[in-house]
């Protein structure tokens, strides 16, 4: 039996390498500088300002940067989370990795009300579904989220 239980557990943990960071959350943290739709600073819980990357999802460009170029919709994915998260704290959940190449903090992001601000982008058209293993919790929802706008024509879809 306890060998068992340390199978499953050695599972476990290949499976989910970095357990600590899955699920986690945060308390609720200042915005303290908007970049665009999908990616803005926060002031975390110890006083520093920390990038953060919204998990799940990709807004377009807002800017032309290396060899993104400006994209459709791009200006008002950005305007629209400025509006939403301007005077309001915001609650980051982790996936598995918590970390992206440029060291930008993935997460899901709630509002103090408790709207899902990821999933909103995503439903209301001023987001795509983008999954990138190993965060996937939420990528079938988004999937969803994402056919149901285009359906609706809501935001980018609209034309």
């Amino acid at each position: 039996m306890l060998k068992l239980f340390f199978l499953i557990s050695i599972g476990l943990i290949i499976l989910n390498p970095n357990p600590a960071f899955s699920q986690q959350k945060t308390g609720l943290l200042e915005i303290s500088k908007f970049v665009d739709g999908d990616t803005f600073w926060v002031l975390n819980e110890r006083g520093q300002n920390e990038k953060i990357r919204l998990i799940g999802i990709n807004t377009p460009e807002v800017r032309r940067t290396g060899r993104k170029e400006v994209e459709y919709f791009g200006q008002e994915a950005s305007d629209f989370v400025k509006k939403t998260l301007t005077g309001k704290k915001v609650r980051l959940e982790y996936d598995v990795q918590r970390y992206d190449r440029y060291k930008r903090t993935l997460a899901y992001v709630y509002l103090d009300d408790g709207t899902f601000l990821n999933a909103l982008l995503v439903k209301e058209g001023y987001a795509t579904a983008a999954t990138f293993p190993p965060n996937v919790k939420y990528s079938e929802y988004f999937v969803k989220l994402e056919r149901e706008a285009r359906t609706l024509k809501k935001g980018m879809w609209k034309d």
